[in-house]
C-alpha cells in the first residue's frame, strides 16, 4: 500500500489495527481460559463509539444554546426590534449553514479520524495551513472553555454571592463570598469537574451532556409554556449605577397586540450593562456568538462511530432545532413583553417563568455543558496535531491515550490552559478573539471545501452533494464580514497570526504525505494555460530558451546543470538522461527507483527544472525520444546541451563538506571514490564530468565519437539549437562571480564572446543566424541578477590591410540596435589565416576574394546553415578541411586574448559536415579548438531570436 491512496490505505489499516486488537486478546486469554470472553467484551465495550445523537446533535445543540438562549434574546428583540432581529438570524444562519454545507461536504468524502475541523483543513490545505488554524482552533477551544466558567461563576455569584461594600443583600440565599481569589476558586473548581468528566472518556461527556440535554430541554419547555401560563405583571428592573435616575418597573402585558406593534421597529438605546450605545453591528456581533459551537461535534469525529454519516446528519439537526427555536422565542417575546422590560433587563425569561429557579437551572446547566465540549474540543484538536508530528517531539506527550483511546495527556494540558486563562479574571477582550478564532477556522474550512471543489480532484466525491463553489465563498466571505464587524483590530491581528503560525510551519514540519491541494490547483491551472499556448502565435520578440540538459552523471554535473539554470530566462528547463536497458528484459521500470534522486538534487541545487529519464538501447536514439517528446504544447525545448566529449575525469560535488576527504585526481590512475557518504545517491549512474559516457564502447564508453556527432546532427535536423559545454566539471558558480582576488564591490567579472566561425576563417560574416543566437545567449547571461556586473567582449577578427574602422563601426551599430551593451576587441589574426591558406592553397582563396568583402558584417540571412553547407560540400573533400597547426594557433590566439581571464567564452559551433565518415575528425578539431580554454559553450542556432522591431 502507498501514500497515494491513502483513503484505501486508512480503512486497511483501521482494519488491521483491529485484527491486531483482537489477536492481541486472543493471545492475552487462551481458548481454555473461562475468563477470555469476559474480557474480549470488556474490551470491545471500552472501544464502543458514540451514535449520531449522542457524539454530534446534544454537543452541538449545547454549544449554540449556550446562554444567549436565555440571557440575550431580550437583548435582540429590545434593541433592534423583531423584524431586524429575525434578518440577523436569517443572515446569521445563513453564513453558518454555508460553513456547515463544507463540513458535510469534507466529512462525507472518505474516512475522518480524531481532530475535527483541524482534521478536515490539514487533510485538504496542507500540513502549514492546517497546523495554523489547528492550534488557532485549539487556543479559541482553550479560552472558550475559561470563558464559560468565568460566566457560569458570575452566574452564581450574581444570584447567591455576598453584595459589594454598599450594596444590600435581596435574598437570604446570597451567602457566598465574593472578590477575585474566590472568583478564581469557584473556577477551578468548575474547571476540575469538567477535568473529571472528560478524564474518563467519552461515553462518560457523552451521558453528562445527555443529562444537561435534558435539563435545557426541560427548562426551554417551561419557558414556552410560561408565555402562555403566566398572567400579566409588573417586573421590578435591575439597579442602574449610582446617581441614576429611570424606571424602576416594566411590564410583561401578555400577547397584545399594541405589544407586538411596540417591538416590530429598532430602538437603539444606551445597553444598561456596558453603559454604551448599541447599533445594528454591535447587537448583530453579541447576537453572532449564539450561533456559533456548530463544530462541537465535528470535534467529537475520533469518538463517533461513523463520522462520515453522523456529522453530516446531526449537524443539521442541531442547525435547524436551533434556528426554529431562536425564531419562536423571539416572535413570543416581542409579543408580550414591552420595549423598556427587553432593553433594561436581559434576565426577565426568570422572573416570568412559572418557576423562576429554572431559568437559573438552564443557564447554569448550559454554560457547564460548553465549558466542557469546549474542553474535550481542545484535547481532541491537540492530540490530533501530536498525532501527525507537525511540531516534532514538542507535542509527544499529547500522543499518550487509555485503554479505551481516550487521550488523558491531551486533556490534561487543556485543562492546564484553561487554568491559566483563569487567572486573567475578567475576559470581555478575550470573547470577541475567542469568536473571531471560530470564525477564521470556519472560514478555512470553506477554503478548503472551495479548493477541493475547484482543483475537481476524481478523487473529491462527497455523498453529500447540497453544496456548490457558491456556498463555499459566500461562507468565507460571511465568516470575514462578522470577524471584521465584531472587531476590526483582533481580526487583522488574528489573520497575521495564522499566516505568521503558517511560515513556521512551513519552514519548520516534515514534509507530509497527506496530499497538497495546492499541486491539484496548479494542474488544474497549468492544464488550462497550455491549452491556450498555441505554438501558431509564437513571435520572435518573445522568443526565450527553453532547454533540455542532457546528464550522465550528476553528481559531477553540477556546476554545468547550476550555468545552465542562469541561461534558461524563466524558460523551460529539462534535465533529460538516458539509461540503456530493454524493458522486454527487465522486471520493471528501472528508472522509478531514480526519479526521486533526481527531484532531490533539483531541489538541493535550487534550479527550476524538470526532470525527464529514457530508457533506450542506444543514447542517440535515447536523446531522439527526449527531444521528441520532452514538453507539452507551447512548452517544448528548443535548444539541447551536451557535454564535451573529452577524457576529463569526473569529480564528485555533492559529497558533504563537512565529511570531505582527499579525492585522488592523479590523471594516470582512476579516480577514487570517496569515503565519506555522499549528500544524494544515484543508482547506476557513471562516467565523466560532463560527456555522455553511459557504458563500454573500446575506451570505457558506450557512446562513441561517431554516435556523439550524430546526436549533433539529428538536433539541428529536428530544427534544435545546440550548445557543447566544455570544462564545466571544476566550474563553481559562487567563485566565479566573487574571484579571492577581487576587493568586495570590485568584481571584475567577464564574458569573451567570439561570434566568428573559427573552422572556416574563408566566410567570417557576423551577423548570421548563428552568430546572432550565440550574442542572445551571452546577452540573456548578462541580464541574470548575479551576472550583471559582468562585462561582455566581443572579439572581432580582423586581417591586416583591410578597414578595422568600417567593419568594428558596423558591429558597434548592430549592438546598438540590438540593445546589446558589449565592449569591442579587434583581434588581428592574419598568421593563423596564412596557416590555414598555406594548407589550403590559392584555390579556394581566389575564389572567395571576390564576394568575402561584400558578405563581410552584411546581415542577410540567405549566408545561413543551408548556405554554409552547400558551400562545403562545394568543395572537395580536402578544401575545407582545416590543419592542426590551424586549430592550434587559433587556440593560442584566444588564450592570449584572455587578460584578464573570462568566467566562461562563448564560442561560434559550426554544423557537423555532410559525411558521416569525417565525424570523429569534426570532433578532433572542436577539441583542439577549444583545449585548456577553462569554461566554453559552442554554440549553434537554427532559427532566428533577436529583432529590432518594438
Amino acid at each position: 500500500m502507498t501514500e497515494r491512496t491513502p483513503l484505501l490505505h486508512y480503512r486497511l489499516s483501521t482494519s488491521v489495527n483491529e485484527s491486531e486488537l483482537r489477536s492481541q486478546a486472543g493471545r492475552q486469554a487462551p481458548v481454555h481460559n473461562p475468563g477470555s470472553q469476559g474480557r474480549r467484551a470488556a474490551q470491545q465495550k471500552q472501544q464502543k463509539k458514540l451514535s449520531t445523537f449522542f457524539g454530534v446533535v446534544i454537543p452541538t445543540l449545547l454549544s449554540m444554546f449556550s446562554v444567549v438562549v436565555f440571557l440575550r434574546i431580550g437583548l435582540a428583540v429590545g434593541q433592534a426590534g423583531l423584524y431586524q432581529a429575525i434578518a440577523m438570524y436569517v443572515v446569521a444562519y445563513i453564513i453558518i449553514c454555508m460553513t456547515v454545507l463544507s463540513v458535510c461536504a469534507i466529512s462525507t468524502n472518505g474516512a475522518l479520524d480524531a481532530g475535527g475541523a483541524y482534521y478536515m483543513i490539514s487533510r485538504a490545505l496542507g500540513p502549514e495551513f492546517g497546523g495554523s488554524i489547528g492550534i488557532m482552533f485549539f487556543l479559541a477551544n482553550v479560552c472558550g472553555s475559561a470563558l464559560m466558567v468565568l460566566g457560569l461563576v458570575e452566574a452564581i455569584l450574581s444570584t447567591f454571592g455576598v453584595p459589594e461594600a454598599g450594596n444590600v443583600a435581596t435574598s437570604h440565599y446570597q451567602v457566598l463570598p465574593s472578590g477575585y481569589w474566590w472568583s478564581l476558586l469557584y473556577g477551578t473548581g468548575i474547571a476540575l469537574l469538567c477535568l473529571l468528566v472528560c478524564l474518563v472518556g467519552a461515553h462518560i461527556y457523552a451521558k453528562t451532556t445527555f443529562l444537561i440535554f435534558v435539563i435545557v430541554i426541560v427548562v426551554l419547555i417551561t419557558v414556552f409554556i410560561s408565555f402562555f401560563a403566566v398572567h400579566p405583571q409588573s417586573i421590578t428592573l435591575p439597579d442602574l449605577k449610582p446617581n441614576a435616575t429611570g424606571p424602576t418597573t416594566a411590564n410583561f402585558t401578555g400577547f397584545k397586540l399594541e405589544t407586538l406593534l411596540g417591538n416590530v421597529w429598532a430602538d437603539y438605546t444606551v445597553d444598561y450593562t456596558t453603559q454604551t450605545t448599541m447599533t445594528f453591528a454591535t447587537v448583530f456581533a453579541v447576537m453572532f456568538n449564539g450561533c456559533t459551537g456548530i463544530m462541537a461535534g465535528s470535534n467529537m469525529s475520533g469518538d463517533l462511530k461513523n463520522p462520515s454519516y453522523s456529522i453530516p446528519r446531526g449537524t443539521i439537526t442541531a442547525v435547524i432545532f436551533t434556528f426554529i427555536v431562536y425564531i419562536m422565542l423571539s416572535v413570543l417575546v416581542a409579543c408580550t413583553c414591552d420595549r423598556l422590560l427587553l432593553q433594561r433587563d436581559y434576565s426577565f425569561l426568570r422572573d416570568i417563568n412559572v418557576w423562576h429557579p429554572f431559568v437559573l437551572i438552564g443557564v447554569y446547566s448550559s454554560t457547564l455543558s460548553a465549558a466542557m465540549s469546549n474542553l474535550i474540543g481542545a484535547s481532541r484538536v491537540l492530540y490530533a496535531m501530536a498525532k501527525d508530528d507537525l511540531f516534532g517531539k514538542a507535542l509527544w506527550l499529547a500522543k499518550k491515550t487509555s485503554h479505551s483511546g481516550n487521550p488523558w495527556v491531551s486533556v490534561l494540558i487543556s485543562w492546564f490552559l484553561v487554568q491559566l486563562v483563569l487567572f486573567s479574571g475578567k475576559l470581555n477582550t478575550i470573547a470577541s478573539i475567542v469568536t473571531i478564532f471560530f470564525l477564521l477556522v470556519y472560514a478555512a474550512v470553506d477554503l478548503a471545501c472551495l479548493a477541493l471543489e475547484w482543483a475537481s480532484a476524481p478523487n473529491f466525491r462527497p455523498t453529500f452533494r447540497y453544496f456548490t463553489w457558491h456556498t463555499c465563498i459566500l461562507g468565507i466571505i460571511g465568516c470575514a464580514i462578522m470577524m471584521f464587524l465584531i472587531n476590526a483590530i483582533y481580526a487583522s491581528a488574528s489573520i497575521a497570526f495564522m499566516l505568521l503560525l503558517l511560515l513556521l510551519i512551513h519552514y519548520l514540519s516534515p514534509t507530509s504525505s497527506w496530499g497538497y491541494i495546492s499541486q491539484a490547483l496548479i494542474f488544474h491551472q497549468v492544464r488550462k494555460y497550455l491549452l491556450m499556448l498555441d505554438v501558431r502565435k509564437d513571435h520572435v520578440k518573445f522568443w526565450r530558451p527553453q532547454i533540455l540538459l542532457m546528464v550522465s552523471n550528476p553528481r559531477s554535473s553540477v556546476g554545468l546543470i547550476t550555468f545552465i539554470n542562469d541561461i534558461k530566462k524563466s524558460g523551460l528547463y529539462v534535465l533529460g538522461h538516458v539509461q540503456l536497458g530493454d524493458l522486454n528484459t527487465l522486471p520493471s521500470d528501472p528508472l522509478q527507483a531514480q526519479y526521486e534522486s533526481w527531484l532531490s538534487l533539483v531541489d538541493h541545487l535550487n534550479i527550476k527544472a524538470f526532470v525527464n529519464l529514457t530508457l533506450a538501447d542506444s543514447v542517440r536514439h535515447g536523446v531522439q525520444h527526449l527531444l521528441f517528446i520532452s514538453g507539452l504544447g507551447g512548452m517544448r525545448p528548443n535548444t539541447l546541451v551536451l557535454g564535451f566529449y573529452d577524457d576529463c575525469l569526473p569529480k564528485d560535488k555533492l559529497i558533504d563538506p563537512s565529511m570531505s576527504s582527499t579525492q585522488s585526481t592523479d590523471p594516470s590512475g582512476p579516480s577514487q571514490e570517496p569515503e565519506q557518504p555522499p549528500l544524494f545517491h544515484f543508482v547506476s549512474l557513471r562516467g565523466s564530468s560532463n560527456r555522455l559516457d553511459y557504458g563500454e564502447f573500446g575506451d570505457g564508453k558506450v557512446l562513441g565519437p561517431q554516435e556523439y556527432v550524430a546526436i549533433i546532427a539529428d538536433a539541428m535536423k529536428m530544427l534544435k539549437n545546440v550548445v557543447l559545454a566544455r570544462y564545466f566539471n571544476n566550474f563553481d558558480r559562487a567563485q566565479v562571480l566573487s574571484p579571492p582576488s577581487c576587493a568586495p564591490g570590485k568584481r571584475a567579472v567577464y564574458v569573451d564572446v567570439w561570434p566568428v566561425n573559427l573552422l572556416r576563417p574563408d566566410s567570417c560574416s557576423y551577423v548570421d543566424t548563428c552568430s546572432l543566437f550565440l550574442l542572445q545567449l551571452a546577452c540573456i547571461l548578462n541580464m541574470v541578477r548575479d551576472w550583471r556586473k559582468a562585462t561582455l567582449r566581443l572579439f572581432l577578427c580582423v586581417e591586416e590591410g583591410r578597414s578595422v574602422r568600417g567593419p568594428e563601426e558596423k558591429l558597434s551599430q548592430l549592438l546598438k540596435e540590438l540593445r546589446i551593451k558589449a565592449q569591442i576587441h579587434p583581434v588581428p589574426w592574419d598568421q593563423q589565416v596564412a596557416l590555414h591558406w598555406q594548407r589550403q592553397g590559392n584555390w579556394g582563396k581566389k575564389q572567395l576574394d571576390a564576394t568575402t568583402e561584400e558578405k563581410k558584417l552584411q546581415p542577410e540571412e540567405e549566408e545561413d546553415e543551408e548556405n554554409e553547407e552547400d558551400y562545403v560540400n562545394s568543395f572537395p573533400s580536402n578544401a575545407t578541411r582545416v590543419s592542426d597547426d590551424y586549430l592550434s594557433a587559433v587556440n593560442k590566439l584566444i588564450l592570449d586574448q584572455a587578460r584578464p581571464q573570462p568566467a566562461v567564452r562563448f564560442l561560434y559551433l559550426p554544423r557537423p559536415p555532410a559525411d558521416t565518415r569525417r565525424y570523429t575528425a569534426y570532433l578532433r578539431q572542436l577539441e583542439l579548438l577549444t583545449q585548456d580554454l577553462g569554461p566554453t559553450l559552442l554554440i549553434h542556432g537554427v532559427t532566428p531570436v533577436i529583432t529590432t522591431d518594438l
